[in-house]
């Protein structure tokens, strides 16, 4: 059928269970899998961006905050082709298929053994995996994008005008199947990335991570395809959008024309439009460009909000857990479960209790305490970074060197002046913290005489003094960053005199030699049985509790020997403390955060939609998406000129920025006037058909009067041709 035809066709009558139409339990499952395949995905796509990839937090904040931009502005576009081309049916279908192809290739391009050639569990081609990547997360958001304004109002075309009621619990349903889709993927992803995987050599499984929100995405396909005979589909009718731009083109374009003194102001700057579109037209795009104008500081509450999923979780994977032994990511399932619980007890207790008070807590005021709210969170989130930087280790900078000494003679103390600094050092012990020096000092061991040291290379470096008096600077450089994911950096100085074989579960620190230290071994929380043995097959189980994020030299001193007690000869040196700061302290921020977000999301959209006129709702909602876009576009331009070393700093200056904008929005709010469209709509109802009829009759007027003008006109020339053959005549 043609878009006319269709146009014609009757709605048909859909089958319907409890008053609702069976066509949108197709529609909520679809949502509920495609928002758990979307927020699954994104649950651990920093985390492969970090680990799987290799890049480092910055490049990692930027490339996410790009995506999801991009997932905020592709929703116009889609809004255009359902409204212009396709219609919403096809527009889902078309575009589910690209969402579910950018989620297949994201999954793809996390499988490892594709391009590890050495087998060794990483990949040889990270340029293939990067650029498959980018790929799958541009379909993707294209796709989840492109859906995002259609799935809703389909949603709502399955109702009739009768059913305004089930409309509005659809409406609640449906939001309630974006939050139990995000709440559930949350914590399965996050379980599903830390198992292991592998052919030929298990790492982290990103593969599984990604490929469950792919199999859901074509099951969010499949589901909705399967109810197609049921719903009710509308031809596109053209894009109010597009309507929208070219009026306001116009009167900027008219009233551009007409900028010379000599012509008359008019009231508003879209009245200039009023040569070409109808009054109607121009009153209801006045109303739309009222509330844009109000959008123009929310961008900033976007910025906050959207920086809580990479922001927050980099704090976890740098400082993960303290007593709780979930998955870092896993931490995210606080907002959906909060959200769950945050919206009935607002519209049930809250709201209610201050109308009781009689306080005028109107939609605007709300957002206003929203955006505080938020900021709040960022404060929070800056006093336990604070505290988490108090627990890290102080790493050198610049040129700056760091220095560990150990004594590894078995004697009485030692005493050891490095510079201005002077310790006594006991046997086959260190001393605590790292000396920091910023220039070549002078090192005095006991009664010998002094030698310079140069280790100004911004590294950390052990210093071993053995049994000879002489100090050597060992081959393995030092840790320099603090062990992430909960694991911990152990390494083994051998002391003993014979070539010691060290092995953790799987992991082997190898054959390490007498007055040598091994490499660091990554080492996960719990109980670590260390199997040590010579070359003659003696062997000595050394067992160690391990937190996390910690680091540990562990000595075998000279004087170690096999037998039922060996474990006790062990000397254990710390050299970076475990985490101590508890993850349970980031409960505040997310609570706070997620309370600005129910009270700002949820009344913006009720404002954004009371206010719109009713053929342009989804103008605004474009808006209010685009606010989202731009929101995350201002954390990477804030971000990288700010430039700050401390997160907290970051995270204050975030929070007061989002204050000063709130002080903004309150004022724009104080002298906003509230509308309703239906009135105002109304008013040009009966406006316009008198409007219509005057302009009828004046335009009949004109037409008589040309036809009277040229009937004349007519006569005189018919006159004129007559006296002129006259003339001739007589001549002749």
């Amino acid at each position: 059928f043609s878009d006319k035809e269709e146009l014609k066709k009757p709605r048909k009558k859909s089958a319907s269970v409890c008053g609702f139409p069976i066509s949108i339990f197709f529609i909520v499952v679809n949502e509920f899998c495609e928002r758990f395949s979307y927020y699954g995905m994104r649950a651990v796509l920093v985390l492969y961006f970090k680990y799987f990839l290799g890049w480092d937090d910055d490049l990692s904040t930027t490339i996410y905050h790009t995506f999801v931009a991009l997932c905020y502005l592709t929703p116009i576009l889609g809004a255009i082709v359902a409204d212009s081309w396709l219609g919403k049916f096809k527009t889902i279908v078309y575009l589910s298929i690209v969402y579910a192809l950018g989620q297949v290739v994201l999954a793809v391009s996390a499988i490892h053994d594709i391009t590890d050639t050495n087998k060794d569990g990483n990949p040889d081609n990270m340029t293939f995996h990067v650029a498959l990547s980018m790929v799958g997360l541009l379909l993707i958001a294209l796709g989840t994008g492109g859906i995002k304004p259609c799935v809703a109002a389909f949603g709502g075309d399955q109702f009739e005008d009768h059913q305004e009621k089930q409309r509005g619990t659809f409406f609640s349903i449906f939001y309630l199947s974006i939050n139990a889709g995000s709440l559930l993927s949350t914590v399965i992803t996050p379980i599903l990335r830390a198992q292991e995987c592998g052919i030929h050599t298990q790492r982290e499984c990103y593969p599984l991570a990604f490929g469950v929100p792919a199999a859901l995405m074509v099951v969010a396909l499949i589901v909705f395809i399967i109810g197609s005979g049921m719903y009710n589909k509308t031809a596109p009718q053209g894009n109010i959008m597009v309507k929208v731009c070219k009026c306001v083109g116009f009167a900027v374009k008219n009233r551009f024309r007409h900028r010379s003194s000599q012509y008359p102001k008019r009231e508003h700057w879209m009245d200039w439009a009023d040569e070409k579109y109808d009054k109607l037209l121009i009153a209801q795009v006045k109303m739309v460009l009222k509330v844009l104008f109000l959008y123009i500081p929310l961008p900033m509450f976007w910025a906050l909000f959207d920086q809580q999923v990479i922001s927050f979780l980099f704090t976890l994977s740098t400082y993960p857990v303290g007593l709780l032994t979930i998955q870092p990511d896993q931490m995210q399932t606080v907002n959906p479960i909060l959200i769950l619980v945050l919206v009935p007890i607002m519209d049930s207790m809250v709201y209610p209790l201050i109308a009781k008070c009689n306080l005028n807590f109107s939609p605007l005021k709300r957002m206003t305490v929203g955006m505080f709210l938020a900021a709040m969170a960022f404060v929070s989130a800056g006093l336990v970074q604070l505290q988490i930087d108090e627990t890290l280790p102080k790493f050198p900078t610049g040129n700056d060197g760091q220095v560990k000494f150990i004594n590894m003679i078995n004697g009485g103390p030692l005493n050891v002046v490095a510079g201005v600094n002077e310790f006594t050092l006991q046997p086959f012990d260190a001393n605590q913290d790292y000396l920091t020096f910023a220039e070549p000092f002078n090192l005095k061991i006991g009664s010998g005489p002094g030698e310079t040291v140069d280790l100004l290379d911004a590294s950390r470096n052990t210093i071993v003094i053995n049994g000879n008096m002489l100090f050597f600077h060992l081959q393995f450089q030092d840790i320099t960053a603090k062990p992430e994911k909960g694991s911990n950096s152990i390494r083994f100085l051998n002391g003993f005199n014979s070539v010691l074989n060290v092995s953790v579960g799987s992991q082997s620190f190898g054959d390490i030699i007498t007055n040598n230290m091994s490499k660091y071994v990554d080492i996960p929380q719990g109980e670590a049985k260390f199997h040590i043995m010579d070359t003659t097959g003696n062997e000595c189980v050394y067992t160690l509790m391990l937190g996390f994020g910690s680091s540990f030299t562990l000595i075998i001193p000279s004087t170690f020997a096999f037998g039922e007690n060996c474990a006790n000869n062990v000397r254990t040196v710390v050299d970076i403390q475990p985490n101590s700061v508890h993850m349970a302290l980031q409960i505040p921020q997310y609570f706070l955060i997620t309370a600005g977000e129910v009270v700002f999301s949820v009344t913006g959209l009720e404002f954004s939609y009371s206010q719109a006129p009713s053929n342009m709702k989804s103008v605004l909602q474009a808006g209010w998406l685009l606010t989202v876009a731009v929101g995350n576009i201002v954390v990477l331009i804030v971000a990288e000129a700010a430039t700050l070393e401390d997160q907290w700093a970051e995270y204050i200056l975030f929070a007061s920025l989002l204050v000063f904008v709130c002080i903004v929005f309150a004022i724009m709010a104080y002298f906003y006037t509230y509308t309703d469209p239906v009135k105002i709509e109304a008013q040009f109802a009966i406006i316009e058909p008198e409007e219509k009829e005057k302009n009828r009759r004046e335009s009949l007027e004109m037409a008589r009067r040309d036809s009277v003008k040229h009937r004349n006109a007519d006569r005189r020339g018919s006159r004129s041709s007559f006296q002129e053959q006259k003339g001739r005549e007589t001549k002749m």
